[in-house]
């Protein structure tokens, strides 16, 4: 088997910043989450702003989910960043769950299903337009309140599971510091 030479132009691929080589998903949400930690975020609050944020992600009320975060992030006194880090990260989720919350929410409040299928909504849409705007308003708002129900759950759960995670890493990243220093003095 013949292994490409460095004279035919095939360098391996040896980069100078190490976080090249890592996945996209730790690329776009671990290093963020330890640069956090390194300018000297508090885990506990860390936690909770992920939390917020990956909950605030996935409510049914598309095109809410920015100014959500970014209003309870500040009403909390919550890292926004990280906060929005989690919303992001989660919004292929939020499409995912849409059509579970709005089952959920007509279930739990006894209401006509939503018709999925396009002949039925466009239908409804004809017969009364009106009325089908004011049963969108009625389906997005139960499925709105089954999810806030089910968030006030996970967000603690969700800070409860991070923050050890999150004091974990930043007690690695305070020695990691500490041992960068005592190299650089005994250098010097």
């Amino acid at each position: 088997m013949d292994t490409p030479s460095l004279k035919e132009g095939n360098a391996p691929n040896i980069s100078a910043d190490p976080s090249e080589n890592r996945s996209l998903l730790y690329r776009r949400i671990i290093l963020p989450i330890l640069a956090l930690l390194r300018r000297g975020a508090s885990p506990r609050r860390l936690a909770w702003s992920i939390a917020v944020g990956l909950l605030i992600g996935i409510n049914p009320l598309l095109g809410t989910t920015t100014i959500l975060c970014f209003a309870a992030a500040i009403a909390l006194r919550l890292n926004i960043a990280a906060s929005q880090l989690a919303n992001h990260m989660v919004y292929p989720l939020q499409l995912l769950l849409l059509v579970p919350f709005l089952e959920l929410g007509s279930y739990a409040f006894h209401t006509k299903p939503l018709p999925f299928s396009s002949k039925a909504l466009l239908e409804a849409i004809r017969k009364d337009p009106i009325e089908f705007g004011r049963r969108i308003w009625r389906w997005e708002w139960h499925a709105f309140l089954v999810w806030a129900t089910i968030a006030a759950v996970l967000v603690p759960l969700i800070a409860l599971i991070l923050t050890p995670v999150l004091r974990k890493l930043s007690t690695r990243l305070q020695r990691s510091k500490n041992n960068i220093e005592d190299d650089r003095f005994l250098q010097s």
